[in-house]
């Protein structure tokens, strides 16, 4: 199998170095560019193309989010990009994952979890860390959606569709989701790819965020 293909897009050097350690010690992985400001960055993922970018939120000129919405808007086959931050609960991640992030990571994370999310995140079979993602969910929602969303949304989606969604949204993989329902495994990809076309997003991410934030279900 061809190597994940992965950009690097932080202002510290340091930060960039020690990534790249990471991931060029891993088989499967390649880091193909680097960039120090969101600007940079999207010039680099739209020359190089690649499968992964992790993306810190907080840079210079264009920040993480701004850079983000630019190359998921800009590019036919964008890539997956997960969003490096130093808090949790920051508002700029929650944002970047309503506008198509695949996921976040902590910075303080181990090497262990870099590779995992790196490697989840390629595979696009399953929710990036989904307890963070609920956390966050939890601390920025604001009832943009009011009353009826709910409703609304699970009138859009078959029975089967709203019960993979829920799955989804306690973070199991499509494997996972299979076994629980006692489905083929194509069967469980064809009802998320239903999902998603439905609920016009991208990917599970978006998905999840959007059941959460019209109240199909709950973070809390």
């Amino acid at each position: 199998m061809s190597p994940i293909r992965i950009v690097l897009a932080d202002d510290e050097r340091l930060v960039r170095t020690a990534l790249r350690a990471v991931l060029g010690a891993e088989g499967g992985m390649e880091v193909v560019g680097e960039a120090a400001t969101g600007a940079e960055a999207v010039a680099v993922v739209r020359e190089l193309r690649p499968d992964v970018v992790l993306m810190d939120v907080r840079m210079p000129e264009v920040d993480g989010l701004r850079a983000t919405e630019r190359i998921l808007a800009g590019m036919d086959e964008p890539p997956r990009i997960v969003v490096l931050t130093t808090f949790e609960n920051d508002s700029y991640v929650y944002d970047a994952l309503r506008v198509g992030a695949s996921g976040f990571l902590l910075k303080r994370s181990g090497a262990d979890e870099l590779v995992q999310a790196v490697r989840m995140v390629a595979r696009s079979d399953s929710l990036l860390f989904p307890a963070a993602v609920r956390a966050l969910a939890a601390a920025h929602m604001d009832g943009r959606a009011g009353r009826g969303a709910a409703e609304r949304l699970r009138e859009r989606l078959s029975e089967r569709e709203a019960e993979v969604l829920r799955l989804m949204a306690a973070g199991l993989s499509n494997a996972e989701i299979a076994e629980r329902l006692t489905v083929g495994a194509a069967t469980v990809k064809s009802h998320v790819a239903a999902i998603l076309a439905k609920l016009g997003v991208r990917d599970r991410t978006q998905a999840v965020i959007a059941a959460y934030e019209c109240g199909f279900v709950s973070p809390r």
